[in-house]
């Protein structure tokens, strides 16, 4: 519920806000923050000149469309899929396809992917241009679809089907989540500060394909520096009248979907449900500009900002890469690392990235951050026992029992795990972050998530 009016001072200015909006539970991480929120994104190309891009990266599987010898051109489509659910995948460079193979990706598995040699061409084989609000919806789907834009907070939902709710779905609010909760991550912030023409462009793009909506901009309030940039853009938009920022209570995890909306407009996303289900659609800053830049030049999702940060990190930064470009060849002519530092590297943020084993794993479209984390900043002792205090359920922001997911997962009683909640868990680490024995619970909802879709299956369910 939003709190009593109120006065939030930001470094020299006082910015008066209406309404703080919030969830309860969550937690209070440090923001960390400091590191890059000043740092102005700035394009960088791997040592190796090579990219490896997977075949697949959101949406129904793709397949290779280009063989090992050919030359491709930056924008032209290398894989690709039949299916509603897919999502092109572009090449992110001009030059040779030198293998097709599997290599490893975020979350430690391996993934058919293509390397691609840049030969230093600046050709591209980008879409014509369009106007989005002379073209009618299903062109638009289209041209959202053709240049590959899935959701780019994290989980590389397929845009064009998200922008096309089932018609019994009525869609009143179409929102920009721009909270950034992840400690560390400042990239979304830095878009706000240094494109938000953009970002309002690609929102009042989404709000026509919808049609009768409101569109709102909603980000913590540790971000009210960028207020004034973001209300200029939404003043020149022709859909200025019905887009308003909102601005939430800096906690973790405000931008959550579920939480985002109970905290804006107090309903509840259904068990098992969708955000179209409380006639919201969600879409992240960064897929904003790329609907932008996917109409306004053509472009297709072929390149990646992301936040490189972490105590182990010499020049923590904001940087753009052509997607495709593996986080080892950015080292160290780009990114330096303190020598002996790092204890942990991270794909995504601390809460809800995935610790991975070495630095040689492509940028996709879903990647926000990569950490250098010493071993200040990140526990590496082994967990304890559970000592049944409580502590996780009352972090848990969906008001779930983490405990009694966790220990049924153990016992391997999959039906009460469920009845407790695991298949609505967003593993967002509020529980592990606030546990004294450093249980590994995400770890095991993970684990436990995969048990019962395995079981369904296996049932013949879906």
């Amino acid at each position: 519920m939003p709190n009593n009016d109120l006065t939030i001072t930001k470094e020299y200015r006082t910015i008066p806000v209406m309404h703080m909006f919030s969830f309860k539970g969550g937690i209070y991480p440090p923001e960390r923050k400091e590191y890059t929120c000043n740092s102005v994104i700035a394009d960088a190309f791997p040592s190796t000149k090579q990219v490896t891009i997977p075949v697949t990266m959101g949406g129904s599987p793709n397949e290779c469309v280009v063989n090992i010898g050919d030359r491709v051109i930056k924008g032209q489509v290398i894989a690709k899929s039949d299916k509603y659910m897919s999502a092109p995948v572009h090449a992110s460079v001009t030059g040779t396809v030198k293998k097709i193979m599997p290599h490893m990706v975020t979350g430690n598995t391996e993934a058919q992917c293509i390397t691609v040699e840049a030969d230093g061409s600046d050709e591209t084989a980008y879409m014509h241009v369009l106007d989005p609000f002379t073209c009618d919806a299903k062109t638009a789907l289209a041209r959202i679809q053709d240049a590959g834009i899935v959701g780019m907070g994290g989980a590389s939902f397929p845009c064009h089907v998200k922008l096309a709710p089932p018609a019994d779905a009525k869609i009143d609010y179409m929102i920009i989540n721009a909270a950034e909760c992840e400690p560390y991550l400042t990239v979304d912030y830095r878009m706000l500060k240094e494109a938000a023409d953009k970002v309002v462009d690609g929102l009042a793009i989404e709000m026509h394909i919808l049609g009768n909506v409101k569109g709102i901009i909603a980000l913590e309030s540790n971000k009210l520096d960028a207020l004034e940039t973001v209300n200029a853009a939404i003043a020149k938009s022709p859909f200025a009248s019905n887009i308003e920022v909102r601005v939430l209570k800096t906690k973790y995890p405000q931008g959550g979907e579920k939480n985002l909306i109970k905290a804006l407009l107090g309903r509840e996303v259904p068990s098992g449900g969708l955000p179209a289900a409380t006639g919201c659609i969600i879409s992240n800053v960064g897929t904003a500009c790329a609907i932008s830049d996917a109409f306004r030049l053509g472009k297709p999702l072929v390149e990646r900002a992301f936040t490189v940060s972490g105590g182990a990190c010499e020049n923590p930064m904001n940087v753009r890469t052509p997607i495709g470009t593996n986080v080892g060849d950015l080292i160290p002519e780009v990114i330096r690392l303190k020598s002996g530092e790092t204890a942990k590297i991270i794909s995504g943020g601390p809460m809800m990235g995935f610790a991975m084993t070495n630095a040689m794993f492509p940028i996709t479209k879903g990647t926000s951050g990569i950490l250098f984390l010493s071993r200040k900043e990140t526990y590496l002792g082994k967990e304890m026992p559970c000592i049944n205090c409580g502590r996780c359920i009352d972090a848990c922001p969906l008001a779930l029992t983490p405990v009694m997911m966790a220990r049924t997962i153990t016992a391997h009683d999959l039906s009460a795990s469920t009845q407790y909640g695991l298949m609505d868990c967003i593993e967002c680490g509020s529980c592990a972050y606030v546990c004294p024995a450093h249980v590994q619970l995400v770890q095991r909802f993970r684990r436990g998530k995969s048990m019962v879709r395995a079981a369904k299956a296996a049932s013949g369910g879906m």
